[in-house]
């Protein structure tokens, strides 16, 4: 019913936000043989995963892959579990390597899914759409300890460079 009520009065082509309050976000860090992807964001200035929201019709492992697709153009393996609970009624999406909550300002938060994924190349392409253009790099551990991030962001990016760098 929800659901129905906010296709009708809320198009998704036309909302960044599916709740005024809250809403559900899938990022990924992208790993390539033993750097990891970071984008500047282009409202934020600050340099952040690749990302965004979950829209209605998809679930979090739909929205990490065409967040990358649109943002840096890659095309990814996310890393993670994922049973076959061979049941037509019922599907399982890919575990996130961890979830977090936090505030977009006060009176808007996000949860979060944080996924790994590696890359075959580390050719990014341009954005498929023009607000999103930005500014990425591919950091090995050495620069991510360089580099002024969110503590959040330093955390994901070193644990994803543990597990998936060469």
């Amino acid at each position: 019913m929800v659901e129905i009520y906010l296709r009708i009065h809320y198009p998704i082509n036309n909302m960044p936000h599916i709740h005024e309050k809250i809403d559900f976000t899938s990022e990924v860090f992208i790993v390539h043989k033993d750097k990891v992807l970071l984008r500047m964001h282009d409202k934020f200035k600050i340099w952040l995963s690749v990302g965004g929201h979950i829209e209605l019709d998809e679930d979090p492992e739909e929205a990490a892959i065409r967040e990358v697709k649109e943002e840096v153009g890659l095309d990814i393996e996310l890393v993670g579990r994922k049973p076959d609970l061979n049941d037509p009624e019922n599907y399982a999406v890919m575990a996130p390597q961890y979830m977090v909550r936090h505030f977009v300002n006060a009176t808007h938060e996000h949860v979060t899914f944080v996924y790994f994924a590696r890359s075959q190349t580390d050719k990014v392409m341009d954005a498929i759409s023009g607000h999103e253009l930005a500014e990425t790099k591919w950091v090995d551990k050495e620069g991510l300890e360089k580099m002024d991030l969110k503590n959040n962001i330093r955390f994901f990016a070193m644990k994803a460079l543990e597990e998936l760098g060469k």
